[in-house]
């Protein structure tokens, strides 16, 4: 009987093994956000909205700059303000950066440095990327 329990036990264990996944789970880490501007080094301030599958886990400004959020959700818009170029301007975590497709980040308005007056949006795009 003993024999008979242990191989029942032994089936049970190999059929729950097989059901498991191979490692490959999400990976959370960090998306960079990167602007590309028209008016490299003049423009002060940029509101901007992320979109994703999941909320973030984090907002940390690029060099330079500083960042204030609503509260991290699956969108959330973020103010950046401080020198902005064509450059990293924020890094974002998730809780999967293999989803990274599936983040979007879309510019709401610029602003110059010099005047604070909003600049058109033509020329403005943001790139999520790993």
């Amino acid at each position: 009987m003993k024999r008979f329990a242990g191989g029942v036990l032994a089936a049970i264990l190999l059929a729950g093994a097989g059901g498991c996944s191979n490692g490959t789970g999400p990976v959370a880490g960090v998306l960079t956000i990167s602007l590309q501007t028209p008016n490299a080094g003049a423009d002060g301030a940029i509101l901007l909205t992320v979109t994703g599958p999941q909320a973030l886990t984090r907002v940390t400004a690029g060099t330079g700059l500083d960042v204030f959020s609503t509260p991290l959700s699956t969108t959330t818009k973020l103010a950046v303000t401080g020198p902005l170029t064509n450059t990293a301007i924020v890094t974002i975590g998730v809780a999967d950066v293999d989803k990274v497709a599936q983040y979007t980040a879309t510019v709401q308005s610029v602003a110059a440095s010099s005047d604070f007056q909003l600049r058109p949006l033509a020329g403005y795009s943001l790139t999520v990327s790993r």
